[in-house]
């Protein structure tokens, strides 16, 4: 499996990470699929305390406990929990992050986190206040980087020029273009994008397509224009399978550190690799893989 370094910090990823939202709560699944990620070559595991009210990170602490140092683990602050479990809340104050991430360890099982990302963020936030907080933390080695998951133009520029983030989580994909608007400037900046989401929601899998139609279209995509698209793609170049154009499209871009599709399934985890190790695409798919799809863009106040 290829690396990527992340900024310029000295975490180098596997091209494919694991986006553990999916894994569920049952414990010996969740494990399953975190070994058989292991075995396929990824090194790169991200979770967010947020996930199942913390037994996301719980199970995955129990998960690489015995191999801590073979990986890189990235999880997320933010969000609070209310208290009756009825939703949450926004806070991304210097206090909140520094008692969090010590919850975030104990659940964890380690006393480090590789990459500490702020989990999402508004142009009102106390920036300032919130840098310091993942500064000092990096001080005291509790964290070894940090960087943010935003899809916020605004939010963005912020952490570039003032921070020492080493990463943006956005979601990307061929339906969701948006972020190569910005590639220039966080490339510019020596930051890596990771891409949540490069599958679409399914949409962009080998799945028959009257599987992955039942929706209500995608962002600015119609049910219509997807049916259209897709078959479109499916066509575009006989050595890909769908699976394998729509990662090897987001890992074209070298500002891209790595794809962290998801996976809930073990047969998902081999697929999805075995697409990040197929052959790069070529320019002229590329460039044809562009021509057919949209380029939208953020609201740039945001």
């Amino acid at each position: 499996m290829k690396k990527r370094q992340l900024g310029q910090s000295d975490l180098y990823v596997s091209e494919i990470g694991l986006g553990c939202m999916s894994l569920g709560t049952e414990e010996n699944h969740a494990i399953s699929i975190i070994d058989k990620a292991l075995e396929q070559g990824i090194n790169y595991f991200d979770t967010a305390d947020l996930y199942d009210r913390g037994v996301n990170e719980e199970l995955v602490g129990k998960a690489i406990k015995h191999r801590r140092h073979d990986l890189i683990l990235a999880t997320k602050v933010g969000n609070h929990w209310r208290e009756d479990y009825s939703g949450w809340d926004w806070d991304p104050s210097k206090t909140y992050i520094k008692e969090a991430v010590k919850q975030s360890l104990k659940r964890l099982q380690t006393d480090y986190i590789d990459l500490y990302q702020l989990h999402g963020g508004t142009i009102e936030d106390q920036i300032d206040e919130t840098i310091e907080a993942f500064e000092e933390l990096k001080k005291e080695g509790v964290i070894r980087y940090y960087g943010i998951s935003s899809i916020r133009p605004n939010v963005i520029k912020e952490y570039l020029t003032k921070s020492s983030i080493v990463s943006i989580m956005m979601q990307y994909s061929l339906l969701d273009r948006r972020p190569e608007e910005w590639f220039p400037l966080i490339k510019e900046h020596n930051v890596s994008v990771i891409a949540r989401g490069p599958l679409a929601k399914g949409l962009l899998t080998d799945k028959p397509l009257d599987l992955k139609l039942q929706t209500n279209g995608y962002l600015s995509y119609s049910n219509d224009e997807l049916k259209a698209l897709l078959t479109e793609l499916e066509n575009v170049d006989s050595s890909h399978s769908m699976t394998e154009l729509a990662l090897q499209y987001c890992l074209y871009h070298d500002v891209i550190g790595a794809v962290i599709p998801g996976a809930s399934k073990l047969q998902q985890v081999i697929e999805n690799t075995s697409a990040v190790l197929s052959d790069p695409l070529t320019r002229q798919t590329y460039e044809l893989l562009q021509k057919l799809t949209k380029k939208d863009t953020y609201n740039q106040h945001r």
